[in-house]
């Protein structure tokens, strides 16, 4: 299994040293920062990992980072712990996302817990970022023509229908939907329709009713990476 990282940010040195030795006697791979900004100065690698945030720091808040991270890292989990919250505060990083958030002095076991589902759900959001990505590789296999058969092969036009539009043989759409079929590893439409519809929700072609007759057409359209279309 992929090793995950705990990482604790506090600016209370005695809460850091506890919080790292807790978890470390549970295996837990940690690394510690006195700041916000400290952590933003390393370069974070793709693997599962968490952070176990204080609330109240000098500089920039838990809160501030959190808003920072959740455009640009989203499988990085955050679980909050303050000894000065309120219930704004603690509706705020629940709302942006939060998996917890515990009051000092927390139980231990709430903080493995914590800790543990925090995990969980990043390595199931790292699952779906490397899914995505080998969505959008084998996508980007398919030629220009390739991609508009693909998509409305997905939209579920006929051959004949795909034809008209473009002004080409039946067949001709046929050996190019098979070639589709056949790059893409699909069995089925459902198979092209589920494929279509992931590249969809994680942002790179727009809704299928949105799509024009052309490779330009679509290529302007909001939502839709040039280099996949």
């Amino acid at each position: 299994m992929t090793q995950c990282t705990v990482h604790v940010i506090d600016d209370d040195l005695s809460v850091r040293c506890a919080v790292a030795r807790l978890l470390r006697s549970h295996d837990q791979r940690v690394r510690t920062y006195p700041s916000a900004r400290e952590f933003l100065s390393q370069q974070l690698d793709a693997r599962p990992s968490c952070v176990v945030l204080d609330l109240q720091m000098p500089e920039m808040s838990g809160l501030d980072l959190q808003e920072m991270l959740t455009r640009g890292h989203e499988s990085l989990s955050i679980v909050f712990i303050s000894g000065h919250a309120d219930i704004p505060d603690s509706v705020r990083a629940m709302k942006a996302g939060a998996v917890d958030f515990l009051t000092k002095p927390f139980d231990e076991h709430q903080l493995l817990a914590a800790v543990d589902a925090a995990l969980s759900r990043s390595r199931q959001a790292c699952s779906n970022r490397d899914a995505l990505h080998r969505d959008r590789a084998i996508f980007e296999t398919l030629t220009p023509r390739e991609r508009e058969v693909c998509v409305r092969v997905a939209q579920g036009m006929l051959n004949k229908q795909i034809g008209g539009e473009f002004g080409t043989a039946e067949k001709t759409i046929k050996v190019q939907r098979g070639r589709v079929m056949q790059k893409l590893g699909a069995q089925s439409v459902t198979d092209v329709v589920r494929l279509i519809e992931r590249l969809r929700v994680g942002g790179h072609l727009p809704p299928l009713n949105y799509l024009g007759n052309s490779a330009d057409q679509a290529g302007k359209l909001p939502g839709l990476s040039p280099h996949l279309y």
